[in-house]
């Protein structure tokens, strides 16, 4: 039974360290590092860039020597110095073309022919529909500089291509939308006209078609690139099951580099095809989609505008000699927007692109976690609430492993069974532990009895309950998705709290100094603690006093770890052990032992103590 019970306490003090790790370490180093960016961002905008630098010291990489592949542009000055603007005011800093469609809003910069200004009108700020949608995109000189920037570069620094001061012009009116593309044209005056086609569809993607007509008398070598540029290091959610930063496939692997390795290694080269790249958020990405048979440069990398980070990801294309007379061209895609699950499934399909689902972050349990989030988002549109989904999954998980479950169970129920042969073994052998241990295995084998078995329930849901935490963290679906009553948010904790009454005393716990968020346990956290309690309480207390103290602890300090997770994990939580206290209840009354549940609660309200 000691052998048993130090295998299960090993398992559980396993699962403590993980969660511990995550709520003492990242969780306070997540608010400290979203502090310390607030700051940082703060200083920016009360200081005055110093003179726009120049490419290379945009970029951080050095120009290319004569005869070499040319460099990519770098992130690009405002073109207002001072202060930064406001949103606004950098927006009317160019002309530009509107983008209207049902699930974007924006415009385009005729001023550089970028893609710099992009809302999704179908997710808000906060749970209140009326409060203002997600901004993706924004121009650079405003607040938070993040666009995508398409273009050519010459071989030959003679010719003019199109840059980020390019004023392009607009052919016809109206806005760009599903069924109305954009088309701009510039001359270089040299005998080259550059055509940029700009087509969106009803989701996030962009479709840009570049083309260089020569009209000289001599033929010329251009490279395609692609960047997306962010200005300033962003706000981060900061933990560490959550990638965010800058992400692709390249070199046929999925590459996760966050804002903190960049900056100490100023850029990364891959030399690859069928690959794509771009920049991450939590739910949100702007990613550049090329032609998956096309050869690309890729980098990511960091410089400096003035005072301001920058972050870049961008790629270079094999060079299009252009003859006279003749036309090159060549088109790519911007994926700009929400990462929801079947979208981006569907245009990893639709654009033959390389393992494009990867854009979500479903981490090391990949082969849990996304088969896990497709059965309930099934669930969901069967029932039409991803909480229920949530709970008819724990059913569903609980059904798939009930052999296992009731074997383990069933041997624990004997073990509970032979209490009274194990005990007269240790009172028969008290000062002799090898004669004890000896003895005790020729009772399991007499009995049939696997010591490992009872360890078994808790390890299986360990997997299951970190992917499960990782569907509820990552995936947009789950954000902003009610449950019932209070429960407005599943991805967010629970808003109650014990330690306010639940609201009616009128301070917020979490802001008390240094202990502060260790203080939010919900209602649905003290339900998760009284099950947890509950399930614990079936089994007799362990003889040895350390083993109880920590038995006896253990829900509580799970209830204080936990509570401040996403409410729709504590609720699996809390809805997995009243099944699991249900299914025991059931196999070990069938098995003849002795439910210590009923008297354990009367020994808490003092009537009666329990037998051990």
């Amino acid at each position: 039974m000691t052998d048993n019970k130090n295998t299960i306490l090993a398992i559980v003090l396993s699962a403590v360290v993980l969660i511990a790790w995550q709520y003492f370490y990242a969780m306070p180093n997540a608010e400290k590092q979203k502090l310390a960016q607030q700051q940082q961002q703060a200083q920016q905008q009360a200081q005055k860039p110093a003179a726009p630098p120049t490419q290379a010291a945009q970029s951080g990489v050095a120009p290319a020597a004569p005869g070499t592949t040319p460099a990519i542009p770098g992130a690009s000055a405002p073109a207002t110095a001072g202060a930064p603007l406001t949103r606004d005011a950098a927006l009317s800093a160019s002309p530009r073309v509107p983008i209207s469609t049902v699930s974007l809003q924006g415009s385009i910069a005729l001023k550089g022919g970028r893609i710099d200004d992009l809302s999704l009108l179908k997710f808000r700020e906060t749970v209140d529909p009326k409060s203002p949608p997600i901004t993706l995109l924004s121009p650079s000189g405003s607040p938070e500089p993040f666009y995508a920037e398409f273009g050519w570069t010459a071989g030959d620094a003679g010719v003019k291509v199109p840059g980020a001061d390019t004023l392009w012009t607009r052919q016809g009116d109206g806005p760009l939308d599903v069924s109305h593309p954009v088309q701009l044209t510039w001359d270089n005056g040299q005998g080259l006209t550059f055509h940029r086609t700009i087509s969106v569809d009803d989701k996030f993607l962009f479709t840009v078609k570049d083309e260089v007509a020569n009209k000289s008398d001599k033929p010329v070598t251009l490279y395609p690139y692609a960047l997306i540029s962010r200005h300033g290091l962003p706000v981060t959610a900061g933990y560490y099951i959550l990638h965010e930063g800058l992400v692709g496939v390249l070199d046929d692997k999925l590459q996760e580099v966050t804002y903190k390795t960049i900056e100490d290694k100023k850029v990364e080269t891959y030399d690859t095809t069928n690959g794509w790249l771009g920049i991450t958020d939590k739910y949100w990405a702007a990613a550049l989609l090329p032609d998956p048979k096309a050869h690309l440069k890729a980098r990511f990398s960091t410089g400096t505008l003035g005072s301001t980070k920058t972050f870049q990801t961008d790629y270079l294309e094999d060079a299009k000699t252009i003859a006279p007379g003749a036309t090159g061209s060549v088109a790519t895609n911007l994926f700009a927007g929400a990462k929801e699950v079947r979208v981006v499934n569907g245009y990893e399909k639709e654009l033959n692109l390389n393992r494009f689902d990867l854009l979500i972050d479903w981490g090391w349990f990949y082969f849990i976690t996304k088969p896990l989030f497709k059965v309930i988002d099934w669930l969901y549109h069967l029932v039409g609430n991803f909480g229920l989904a949530i709970l008819i999954v724990t059913v569903l998980i609980k059904a798939a492993f009930f052999p296992l479950a009731n074997k383990s169970y069933a041997s624990m129920a004997k073990m509970k069974a032979v209490q009274p042969q194990m005990q007269a073994l240790k009172a028969r052998y008290p000062d002799d532990k090898a004669k004890q241990q000896q003895e005790l295995m020729a009772l399991y084998k007499k009995e049939k009895i696997n010591p490992l078995a009872g360890c078994l329930p808790i390890a299986v849901q360990i997997p299951v309950f970190f992917s499960l935490y990782k569907v509820l963290f990552v995936t947009i679906e789950m954000r902003h998705a009610p449950f019932f009553g209070w429960i407005h948010d599943l991805s967010a904790p629970d808003p109650t709290n014990i330690f306010n009454l639940f609201g009616l005393i009128p301070f917020d716990p979490t802001q008390v100094p240094v202990i502060g968020h260790f203080l939010h346990v919900g209602l649905w956290g003290v339900i998760m603690g009284i099950t947890m309690w509950a399930q614990m309480k079936l089994n007799p207390a362990p003889p040895d006093p350390t083993q109880k103290m920590i038995f006896d602890w253990m829900p509580v300090i799970f209830t204080f770890m936990l509570a401040s997770f996403p409410a729709g994990l504590v609720i699996y939580w809390a809805w997995n052990n009243s099944l699991s206290v249900a299914q025991q209840s059931i196999i070990m009354r069938k098995h003849g032992a002795k439910i210590e549940l009923i008297d354990n609660v009367k020994a808490l309200f003092g009537k009666k103590k329990p037998q051990s």
